[in-house]
């Protein structure tokens, strides 16, 4: 990947970040690790499942080591690997083996984006499918402990997925792709 082709993917992600997860509120926990620029992107270039793997272990434990003021979060973006999204469900399982593996369960975990999620028991087309849906594939890699402090600040977590749904319903596909966000 050229340098240009990694910069384009990385604001196409920060531009999803700031106008749906941030803008449209879909988590409320983002805008501060965003504003206080405390998120890592990191683009890959991994063409197979397995070089994605060795990635997520080094960036996991680049995360173990870094300061929480300096980088509270990565998103791991990988455009060349896993774009269909049964696949990349299946990679998850491997993914969580691999935080047990290096005994960072409890310290870390991983959600999943991706430009076709889609919940079980919906439809592709279903709205709230975009709740999860990223220009590209994407792991965010959390600390726990981060988690935690936003959930202490938030009385009704589970509101969170409910709020989104909402939002989503009133914004409608139109709406979302008024938003003007790589697809």
């Amino acid at each position: 990947m050229t340098e240009q082709e990694i910069e384009t993917i990385r604001q196409d992600t920060e531009d999803w970040l700031i106008k749906a997860v941030i803008g449209l509120n879909l988590c409320p926990f983002a805008k501060s690790v965003h504003v206080n620029r405390r998120l890592r992107y990191v683009v890959s270039a991994a063409d197979t499942p397995e070089e994605l793997l060795r990635l997520l272990a080094k960036e996991l434990l680049f995360l173990k080591r870094a300061d929480p003021d300096e980088v509270e979060t990565t998103l791991i973006i990988h455009p060349r690997v896993l774009q269909d999204f049964l696949d990349f469900n299946d990679f998850l399982g491997a993914a969580d083996a691999l935080v047990e593996d290096l005994e960072l369960d409890g310290e870390f975990q991983i959600a999943s984006f991706h430009p076709q999620y889609q919940f079980e028991g919906t439809e592709a087309d279903d709205i709230s499918n975009y709740s999860n849906r990223s220009p590209y594939p994407t792991l965010h890699l959390l600390r726990e402990s981060s988690v935690e402090r936003a959930v202490e600040t938030m009385p009704d977590t589970d509101a969170i997925f409910e709020n989104n749904l909402e939002t989503l319903d009133k914004l409608g596909l139109a709406g979302w792709m008024a938003l003007g966000l790589r697809r």
